[in-house]
């Protein structure tokens, strides 16, 4: 099972994708990191925000998660390189993804903070010198992006270091509705321009990405969801307030439930009521059509034929020249 923790919707970014910033949550309110220890055995936890390093007490938080998770990657806009080096220093088993928008001018631009993309690069540069392994950088795609997707990947191919992907979308977790792409030929064009780069390297890891990212240029072009959705199954969300969710993309219009609050019950309680097996009938006839790396990566998991399949078949038709 799979945990998306988000440990608070404080954010020091002014996103234009993402409107979390406007709707912060306080300190006060924000769960402890004890309430953590009612989790169960998790093979991965993204710990993400708004902005996780804004929490004082997120080392204490890390430490409970090690106790529950196999891998942790935390989530940041790289910001607070102080704070994120000092938690690297004791938890160096620790993975790290800096949100970085594109290059410097669409970076800055689409996250509303000057000189951002220095900042997440530098941390990024920081942490690989303390020894950490896990590092990466990821883009959230949009007609203002689009176009340095490819460049982006060259440079995280250049320092040996993570790429992750995902197409700009509509929720409540973003306080979004009005998040758009209207050029979705183009946007879906440069997509499957990365997944062709990644079938092309040596990476086996990179393969999967490929059909990751054909899936998110399906995905921008209303395309339908190239696997079943696994939230609320095999993955769970966990919001500041303790409130366990079966994902981070529900809409008000459409549907937004919880199966339960960690702080009333125990997680098994909540994850076997009524209440859960009412919330996964919701997700089977979700109209949303999702493809998100939340959802999207364990869903691969699931169903590692079918999509080894699609990578032979994509594999096999670029080494001997064959259309489509």
């Amino acid at each position: 099972m799979e945990a998306a923790v988000v440990v608070t919707y404080r954010c020091n970014s002014r996103c234009r994708m993402c409107s979390t910033w406007q709707f912060p949550t306080s300190p006060e309110e924000e769960f402890k990191p004890a309430l953590l220890e009612k989790l169960p055995r998790l093979s991965f936890s993204n710990v993400t925000g708004g902005e996780p390093f804004l929490r004082a007490d997120l080392e204490e938080i890390i430490a409970v998660l090690e106790k529950k998770a196999k891998r942790i990657v935390i989530s940041t806009n790289g910001s607070l390189t102080d704070r994120i080096l000092e938690l690297a220093r004791a938890h160096k088993n620790v993975g790290v993804r800096v949100s970085l928008e594109g290059l410097a001018a669409a970076n800055d631009e689409l996250r509303g903070v000057e000189g951002g993309f220095e900042r997440g690069l530098k941390t990024l540069m920081e942490l690989r010198r303390l020894g950490l392994k896990d590092l990466g950088f990821g883009i959230t795609v949009s007609d203002r992006n689009a176009k340095d997707m490819l460049e982006l990947y060259a440079l995280a191919k250049e320092l040996k270091m993570e790429f992750a992907t995902a197409a700009v979308h509509n929720s409540y977790y973003f306080h979004k509705h009005d998040n758009v792409i209207a050029d979705k030929e183009g946007v879906g064009r440069a997509f499957e321009e990365l997944t062709s780069e990644l079938l092309r390297t040596p990476r086996v890891k990179n393969w999967y990405r490929a059909y990751f990212n054909h899936g998110l240029s399906g995905y921008v072009q209303g395309h339908p969801r190239l696997l079943p959705c696994p939230a609320g199954e095999d993955i769970f969300f966990l919001d500041p307030w303790g409130e366990v969710r079966p994902c981070n993309g529900m809409q008000g219009k459409y549907w937004c439930e919880s199966f339960g609050n960690l702080h009333d019950q125990t997680f098994e309680e909540v994850w076997n009521s009524t209440q859960a097996e009412l919330v996964r009938t919701m997700v089977r006839d979700c109209p949303k059509n999702c493809w998100m790396v939340g959802t999207a990566g364990p869903a691969m998991k699931k169903h590692i034929f079918k999509v080894t399949a699609w990578v032979a078949r994509e594999k096999g038709r670029r080494l001997f020249r064959l259309p489509r």
